[in-house]
């Protein structure tokens, strides 16, 4: 078994891995870490670059596209480890990030994942939208981090510099415990993309696990490499993973009325694209509302099975009001006026 797997998931991401992956090789170098990429069965020649170019790199190949959960499922299966760190293909790091990471794992048993502090590529003094310092949830299932609340992003001037316990851990860059990994059975691959991480963050505390952030460790996302910000397919699989993400995880006393008011918010982002003419993203919500209906019955059994690893905590990580409430309404756009509540 080695200590560390660093693993970039890869589709199609060539360019991506040119600027890259030779960075990540460079500041990573620790004893007992291995390099892999996994790829999912890419058509631009990257798989065949990487072994030609970086023949230490150890190279996956998978033989469909699986997907962001998939895909790391396929791969991590091959992966004998006592971490992962997973690592996506648009992202620089810096000299000696992996260390913190590790050494607070060695040093909390209990952690399951943590992440770093993770800024943006094309600004380097703001936070990056896909995990920022660290990612919560309110009570209704939106994600926020510390740093970026909705599209609102954050100028970096060390005010989350602390290392803090977190809900959810970024997919773009975290490190986990094989072990928990294991017990938590990994990705749900149903999710295909987009907050994954978030319901393998929730069994995580289910489970008596805990997440962290640990800002001393610092990468650049690019961010949209895969899949862009605006794309009404990453509107359907965020409004739809969202309800499975509900559907599955929550507590049975507050599981319909928490589900109904998500519901009626949906309705009320579907008008917003309505008002807005951006009737793309208006197909986009009606069909992943359609497809989480046709979803329930394994949703149901998913629901039931997590009984069994649940010790019925509620983590106090989880914002118990309404993000959409005091952004939109109460104009709180900076995550220090939520965290006093949280």
């Amino acid at each position: 078994m080695i200590k560390v797997a660093i693993v970039i998931l890869n589709w199609n991401g060539i360019g991506y891995l040119k600027q890259f992956l030779g960075i990540v090789i460079d500041n990573s170098s620790s004893l007992g870490t291995e390099i892999y990429v996994a790829d999912n069965c890419s058509t631009d020649g990257s798989a065949d670059w990487v072994e030609k170019n970086f023949p230490l790199v150890k190279l996956i190949r998978l033989d469909r596209n699986y997907g962001f959960a998939d895909g790391y499922n396929c791969a991590l299966q091959r992966i004998n480890a006592e971490y992962f760190i997973l690592l996506n293909s648009d992202i620089e790091v810096t000299p000696g990030w992996t260390g913190s990471l590790i050494s607070f794992m060695e040093n909390n048993p209990e952690a399951a994942s943590c992440q770093p502090k993770i800024l943006s590529w094309h600004n380097k003094d703001y936070f990056e939208y896909a995990g920022a310092a660290g990612g919560y949830i309110d009570k209704y299932g939106f994600p926020f981090c510390r740093g970026r609340i909705f599209n609102h992003i954050e100028k970096d001037s060390g005010q989350y510099n602390s290392v803090k316990e977190v809900f959810w851990s970024s997919g773009a860059c975290m490190i986990v415990r094989a072990e928990a990994w294991n017990k938590c059975l990994g990705f749900d691959g149903d999710f295909f993309a987009h907050m994954e991480e978030i319901d393998l963050c929730w069994r995580f505390h289910k489970t008596g696990y805990t997440v962290w952030v640990i800002p001393d460790s610092v990468v650049y996302h690019v961010g949209g490499g895969a899949l862009p910000y605006n794309s009404p397919f990453k509107t359907y699989l965020n409004f739809r993973n969202n309800l499975f993400l509900l559907y599955k995880n929550l507590p049975a006393r507050s599981f319909r009325i928490i589900l109904f008011t998500r519901k009626l918010i949906d309705g009320l982002a579907l008008i917003s694209f309505v008002i807005t003419g951006k009737f793309e993203h208006v197909r986009a919500v009606w069909k992943a509302h359609m497809d989480y209906y046709k979803s329930i019955r394994e949703l149901k059994i998913k629901r039931e099975s997590l009984k069994n690893i649940s010790d019925k905590k509620v983590s106090k990580t989880i914002l118990n009001k309404s993000v959409v409430f005091e952004f939109y309404i109460k104009r709180n756009k900076i995550f220090d006026k939520l965290e006093m509540n949280i």
